[in-house]
């Protein structure tokens, strides 16, 4: 028998709360419904998920979603050991059975033949099929299952087919506002407001550049990181350049424009 133990978090996971999505989750949590939580990245959205289940005291089992993923990942398989082979259930079949949160991160970055899995349990029926074992896991009564993804990245090659994306209720994320995402630094790091100011407008620069240079903005989670190196006695503007310029781009006139942005902003 799995100890749900080992999948309760213990300490609130810090959430700055921008509108009503803690009561619109608590809602759908209330009813199972499974819930699609689309953002670009590093705005929040794994970070949501494990308040939320603290919140709920449920437990959470997170699964990092990659193309090299396949369904016996999610599900299961037979393993051989010394007494011949068993059965070891896979992350999703877990947390079925115990009645824990499950939550796909990145679900598009799964094979699309190994998303088809989930559909029987985010309908009516609530169960995951066990072809290789013959069994049929009925989901426990507290069972959810939350998917994520970056509708930025959705091509023909990689987004959610409509019979997956219309089993789910879906919440849209975005960058917090200025004021709030200083708050969540400040809040994360201890480093001082006028820092934390300074980072966001750096960040806000870099977002505008979506769409011409750029596939992505700088995230949330790099100011995050750039905070931290300033905690650590890096200057700004190299801390700024390892943290939130070099992650996201090679391009080198996209790289002198934020260097002369950080430039400006840290002057």
């Amino acid at each position: 028998m799995t100890d749900i133990d080992q999948y309760l978090i213990s300490e609130e996971p810090f959430y700055q709360e921008q509108g009503e999505e803690v009561a619109l989750y608590e809602a759908a949590y209330a009813e199972r419904l499974p819930v699609m939580l689309k953002g670009p990245t590093g705005c929040g959205k794994s970070r949501f998920v494990e308040h939320m289940a603290w919140k709920l005291k449920r437990p959470l089992i997170t699964v990092a979603c990659n193309e090299d993923m396949t369904a016996s990942d999610l599900v299961g398989r037979y393993l051989l050991d010394a007494d011949g082979t068993r059965w070891m259930d896979g992350p999703l079949t877990t947390a079925a059975r115990i009645g824990a949160i499950c939550y796909l991160d990145e679900i598009v970055e799964a094979r699309q033949d190994t998303t088809v899995v989930i559909h029987p349990l985010t309908d009516h029926r609530r169960q995951m099929p066990l072809d290789k074992k013959g069994e049929v896991v009925n989901a426990h009564p507290d069972f959810q299952l939350v998917i994520s993804y970056n509708p930025g990245y959705q091509s023909l090659m990689k987004d959610l087919k409509q019979s997956t994306k219309q089993r789910f209720s879906a919440m849209h994320f975005e960058y917090a506002p200025v004021d709030v995402e200083v708050k969540i630094i400040v809040k994360e790091t201890g480093i001082d407001a006028e820092t934390a100011a300074r980072l966001v407008q750096v960040g806000e620069t870099a977002r505008n550049l979506k769409g011409h240079g750029l596939d992505e903005g700088i995230s949330t989670r790099l100011l995050v990181y750039a905070a931290r190196l300033i905690n650590r006695g890096i200057a700004a503007r190299p801390a700024c350049r390892m943290a939130l310029v070099d992650p996201i781009t090679d391009d080198t006139d996209i790289r002198s424009t934020l260097h002369h942005a950080i430039d400006a902003v840290f002057a």
